[in-house]
């Protein structure tokens, strides 16, 4: 696939007017707080596993209107005082996954909590564990449309607020520091930190790969490709909603997340990107308000990104600030 977007020039001076709600601040504030009425203290079992090196532990937390939320914690074997955490989230479509499939950022010492997705964890990898109780209306296959006529309804609503009750949880671990504490994530993963860091106080970076869920209004209509194309189909036979639809994704958009973010940032992004199309990636970043920011540019990849090239670029960059 050729280069099909903005020119590297032109991509590092993307600052996009974005739709931005009146009442952004005040939905996401009454939003966490009616959540926050449960206690964030996650349920925490230690699993019997054949790793000697690492301690995995199943964990719920409460998510969204206290619904239980799965993940995975794994700390270093044997690890005393209190450990940096790096929280992740998954890609659009997957799980968890098994205890144990991911052990990178425990190799390099750290405490490490995989959040498991609402409803998702179906499409790809080892299977979620997660269900999302909460009805939609009209929606097209996918996760893209459910309840995306309200802000209110809106699938990812109840995600965002399960990744800062996510944060909340792993702060309250008592193997952790909470003052030293961090989240990733790739493609919708790195949507979904960067909302957690908007939305969070106190954290010491967000590491978003190839991000998801930034500046809908430029990614719907322009990929051709799932997920952004769910969208497409909804309005294409939902015909003059697009207002109300875009005013919902709005609330969501990862650029006025990142507005609101005063972590330390390593972003990536991939020039051939064509499900996350690099304008969008540069809408977020460059709205991105901490002094604080990188960003890696893969030339010639597409959403596969840098992926294991990655990795030690983050492991460092997160090194340098805790």
């Amino acid at each position: 696939m050729p280069r099909f977007d903005l020119s590297p020039a032109e991509l590092a001076d993307y600052i996009p007017d974005v739709r931005e709600p009146a009442d952004f601040d005040a939905f996401w504030a009454e939003t966490l707080g009616q959540s926050r009425q449960w206690d964030a203290s996650p349920d925490v079992v230690r699993l019997d596993t054949p790793f000697t090196l690492v301690d995995i532990f199943d964990v719920t937390f409460p998510g969204f209107g206290g619904d239980p939320v799965k993940a995975w914690l794994t700390l270093p074997a044997g690890a005393e005082g209190r450990l940096p955490a790096v929280v992740e989230y998954q890609g659009y479509g997957g799980g968890r996954g098994l205890p144990g499939e991911r052990l990178g950022w425990t190799a390099a010492g750290y405490a490490h909590l995989l959040m498991d997705t609402r409803g998702q964890g179906s499409m790809w990898g080892s299977g979620g564990d997660t269900p999302d109780p909460h009805g939609t209306g009209p929606s097209s296959a996918g996760f893209m449309t459910r309840g995306i006529e309200d802000p209110e309804t809106y699938y990812y609503r109840r995600v965002f607020t399960d990744a800062v009750r996510a944060v909340d949880a792993v702060r309250a671990l008592p193997q952790v520091d909470a003052d030293r504490v961090a989240v990733c994530g790739a493609s919708q993963g790195g949507g979904i930190a960067i909302a957690a860091a908007g939305l969070s106080d106190g954290l010491v970076a967000v590491m978003p790969d190839v991000p998801f869920l930034c500046h809908f209004e430029r990614a719907v209509g322009f990929t051709g490709g799932d997920p952004y194309e769910e969208v497409v189909r909804y309005l294409a036979v939902h015909r003059g909603k697009d207002d109300r639809v875009l005013e919902t994704l709005s609330y969501f958009d990862g650029v006025n997340m990142a507005k609101r973010a005063d972590a330390a940032a390593l972003y990536s992004v991939a020039l051939m990107d064509t499900t996350c199309p690099p304008s969008t990636v540069y809408a977020a970043f460059n709205r991105h308000t901490t002094a604080t920011k990188q960003i890696e540019v893969y030339t010639h990849n597409g959403h596969e990104g840098g992926q294991a090239f990655q990795f030690p670029k983050q492991a460092r960059f997160l090194g340098g600030l805790i």
